[in-house]
């Protein structure tokens, strides 16, 4: 059985992402990439929990906005935070290397993915992993699970 997560907490978390990764680079700050890499694998490993802006929003801010009118399956935002995660440490590593160019492309590509999610509801990564899952036949509708 999968779990379900409040709609609301991975949109905030890619809002917030997208907003830090263009501020960064506007004043050419790079450590904030990191810092998010290691709160995309805090959320990839133990959920909205995990990740310290998802745990925020989680604890602090819905409580006061009530109920959520709509939940979502945990697995394909945990399948883009992973890629996001991926391309982050890419990032960072690339940065690492004096390759700052390839460094912010991946960083910018990360973060405009995060406000087309954030704006639009289109998670790129999380439709890609329904594609990946349909394609292999294993994709399951997810069970009302519980809510993390």
């Amino acid at each position: 059985m999968s779990s379900m997560i409040d709609s609301r907490i991975p949109r905030f978390n890619q809002a917030v992402l997208a907003a830090v990764v263009f501020v960064s680079f506007l004043i050419g700050f790079f450590w904030t990439v990191p810092l998010w890499a290691i709160f995309l694998l805090g959320g990839v490993i133990a959920g909205p929990r995990g990740n310290p802006v998802q745990a925020l929003v989680r604890y602090l801010v819905l409580p006061r906005l009530g109920p959520p009118s709509s939940v979502e399956d945990a697995r394909p935002p945990r399948f883009a935070a992973s890629l996001g995660f991926l391309f982050l440490s890419l990032s960072t590593a690339s940065y690492l290397a004096g390759l700052h160019t390839v460094a912010w492309a991946l960083a910018l590509l990360v973060g405009g993915l995060a406000a087309v999610a954030a704006l639009f509801g289109l998670c790129i990564g999380c439709e890609l992993y329904v594609w990946i899952m349909k394609s292999k036949g294993r994709f399951l509708q997810p069970k009302s699970g519980e809510l993390i």
